[in-house]
């Protein structure tokens, strides 16, 4: 065995969340690219065709999961009738979340508070306890890997609404603490920290918010912002045998943006 076969993933099934664009469909392309069979979920039939399409021609094997994640009962039912559609998930990837509105603190009501709870923090429990539970119960290693934010570490500068921060931060303890407890069954838990990347999603903003987006990229030390695909090669590593020995770690991928 070579140093590059610890990487393979031939024979994995892996899971990603909110696979059909951004950050998320790079993750899922890498993977695939690594050898796994990779299931892409989304709420939109419009982003998983599109995704899909992006996929044509390269060989790889990859499905295609409309699932609904509005609400923790949604979720709930998502997961499950994954695992009855797939079968066996060896790598789950959490990365569905997202900041949604930018009302300050002080403003924000608790709907709105508990919305952005449920999705980034309450999928992501739920994702864990129905996948990596089906891990457990089968008596199978495997590989989860929650995708926070560097916001779990620092506020965000000139966004409003704390929300997220306080959801990517829970999301990085309860990765810890899955770690701890799911070491002994083979369960690896790990968490990746993204900084900024220009997603579509990003670039949007960028256009009606510029002030933003250039004060995030003055303090990076890289200055310049994150490209999608340089996700991915972190979330194989994660997924592979290269980090049998790594659970309840939480790697920053940021340009240096939380060294300062």
């Amino acid at each position: 065995m070579t140093i590059f076969d610890r990487f393979k993933l031939d024979g994995k099934t892996a899971l990603v969340t909110g696979g059909s664009r951004g950050l998320g469909l790079e993750i899922a392309k890498a993977i695939s690219d690594a050898g796994a069979k990779v299931i892409i979920c989304g709420r939109s039939q419009s982003s998983l065709d599109e995704a899909m399409a992006s996929f044509a021609g390269k060989e790889r094997k990859v499905s295609a999961f409309k699932a609904d994640f509005a609400s923790p009962a949604a979720a709930e039912s998502a997961f499950r009738q994954c695992l009855d559609t797939f079968g066996t998930v060896d790598i789950l990837v959490n990365n569905l979340g997202g900041r949604g509105g930018a009302t300050p603190l002080h403003e924000q009501s608790l709907e709105d508070w508990q919305a952005a709870m449920d999705l980034n923090l309450t999928t992501c429990f739920l994702g864990m306890r129905e996948i990596g539970g089906a891990m457990i119960k089968a008596g199978r290693s495997g590989r989860i890997i929650n995708i926070s934010s560097m916001n779990a570490f620092v506020a965000n500068r000139g966004i409003g609404g704390r929300s997220y921060e306080a959801a990517k931060a829970a999301v990085v303890q309860l990765t810890r603490a899955a770690a701890a407890d799911w070491a002994p069954h083979g369960v690896n838990v790990n968490a990746i920290c993204p900084g900024l990347f220009m997603t579509d999603a990003n670039k949007s903003w960028s256009e009606s918010n510029p002030d933003v987006i250039e004060t995030l990229l003055s303090a990076i030390p890289m200055e310049r912002a994150g490209r999608p695909e340089e996700i991915g090669p972190l979330a194989v590593f994660l997924a592979s045998p290269a980090a049998n020995y790594i659970t309840g770690s939480t790697f920053m991928i940021d340009g240096g943006y939380t060294l300062w």
